[in-house]
């Protein structure tokens, strides 16, 4: 049978994700299970763990997903609806070291996609296009015996296992809003079985996401939750994306922690139980987190957006934490390293329940003047890339103490940072800007503004 033709475009930096009917069809995703299987099989693994989230066309893809992995010969642990990080949780726990999850993460409802763990290897760049590769060329295994197919409810070994880890103080009082995303169907049960009071926003799974995106880094996303925090007299506000794997939090007087200031609460706990430890953390964060971490003992360590990029320096340097401005948190002390906001959120929990003012904890923790992440929408897919390619070879920043080109063009000045990346999942710009104060923001901004438009004079700039 003649594969399928494969839209290049749905193979990401970190995942493949497209438009259901369009772009991303059960014939392609049936294709990419029979790649899936024969890299398996290559490098020695016997099962794939598949799991989906909430999204409708789930049920059909996930079927196409598992034919076409057992036609490779490669066995199947269908975990049904579940949340990524208990996908990545079900690798190790069930020793398969594979595992695929069908989802959309928090783009709009007619997508969907696939995150892929292979042999322990989270694929991203290079291993992707590979698989593309290996599909446009037919080097694809298919055995007469199938691979066999069992189901398998990986949640209560999922929840088993935070609950020994995680030891709460006192019981504490938090709402979950969920987005109507996965993570509503586990999150409140999570935490409860830690032995907090749970008050449950949008946590009934819909794949429409009718009440508002399952995305917590747009500010947006979290006004209901403010709202009812307030209302409710919860401690917190637990915000979850539309797989589970990344992590919003709010505090009653409708703070918004971002996950760079997060990550400095975890680092400081962590590096109690590992000094010295290596703290990886995005381009896209806070320029307080390297005093901080150097602070408390560790070592801070800017890298690259991605969550498997994140993953892969982890294994490189050995790295105990990782974070992202997105809202993904990699745990390696105590945890296995892959993104889990459900997780996240337990460790959250263990750390503030120490407090009896849980909010002044987190609202004590450093911060300056920062936008939230901004895009620019570019007119056609890889655009984005050489409009930055170009930025990080002739745009000039006089002022600056230093110019970083690991991802994108991070600019630091004495006061403040302004940077522009390239989307790897969207035709988008990103930018974010931080400073001590408003003038110094709206100068780097400018700065920025001029060297865009000497390149892309027709370019609209959310500022």
């Amino acid at each position: 049978m003649l594969a399928p033709h494969l839209p290049a475009e749905i193979f990401k930096a970190y995942d493949i994700r497209g438009i259901v009917g369009k772009t991303l069809s059960p014939e392609i995703v049936c294709v990419i299970g029979q790649a899936l299987g024969s890299l398996a099989k290559e490098r020695h693994c016997t099962t794939i763990a598949v799991g989906r989230d909430g999204r409708l066309s789930g049920p059909m893809l996930a079927s196409a997903l598992i034919d076409g992995i057992t036609v490779s010969g490669i066995n199947v642990i269908d975990l049904g609806m579940v949340a990524t990080p208990m996908v990545y949780f079900a690798a190790q726990h069930l020793k398969t070291l594979c595992g695929v999850m069908i989802t959309g993460s928090h783009n709009p409802p007619d997508y969907n996609g696939l995150k892929m763990v292979i042999a322990d290897e989270t694929l991203s760049g290079e291993a992707i296009q590979a698989l593309r590769y290996r599909i446009e060329k037919n080097e694809l295994c298919s055995t007469k015996i199938k691979g066999e197919i069992h189901t398998h409810d990986i949640a209560p070994a999922y929840i088993e296992r935070i609950v020994s880890d995680i030891c709460l103080k006192r019981p504490m009082n938090i709402m979950v809003d969920a987005g109507n995303g996965i993570a509503g169907a586990f999150a409140p049960k999570l935490y409860r079985a830690l032995g907090c009071s749970v008050t449950s926003l949008f946590c009934e799974v819909d794949g429409m996401f009718p009440n508002h995106h399952p995305d917590p880094s747009q500010p947006k996303n979290l006004q209901a939750l403010i709202t009812q925090l307030k209302d409710n007299h919860a401690e917190l506000g637990l915000a979850f994306d539309g797989d589970g794997d990344r992590l919003g939090v709010v505090t009653p007087n409708g703070n918004i922690i971002y996950p760079d200031r997060q990550l400095m609460l975890f680092a400081a706990d962590a590096l109690k139980r590992v000094p010295r430890a290596t703290i990886i953390y995005d381009i896209k964060s806070t320029r307080l987190l390297a005093p901080w971490i150097r602070e408390h003992g560790g070592t801070p360590l800017m890298w690259k957006t991605g969550h498997s990029l994140i993953k892969a320096k982890m294994k490189e340097t050995g790295a105990q934490l990782a974070g992202e401005m997105s809202g993904h948190t990699f745990f390696g002390e105590r945890w296995y390293g892959f993104d889990d906001g459900l997780y996240a959120g337990a460790r959250l929990l263990e750390i503030l329940s120490q407090h009896e003012d849980a909010a002044s904890v987190l609202n004590a923790l450093p911060n300056s003047i920062a936008t939230p992440e901004l895009a620019i929408p570019c007119v056609h897919e890889g655009e984005q890339h050489e409009i930055i390619a170009r930025l990080q070879k002739e745009a000039k920043f006089p002022d600056a103490q230093e110019v970083i080109h690991i991802d994108g063009v991070r600019v630091e000045y004495q006061d403040g940072f302004g940077l522009a990346r390239a989307s790897n999942t969207t035709p988008t710009i990103v930018l974010r800007f931080e400073a001590n104060n408003e003038k110094i923001l709206k100068k780097i901004q400018q700065d920025f503004s001029v060297q865009i438009k000497i390149i892309a004079p027709d370019i609209k700039l959310p500022f």
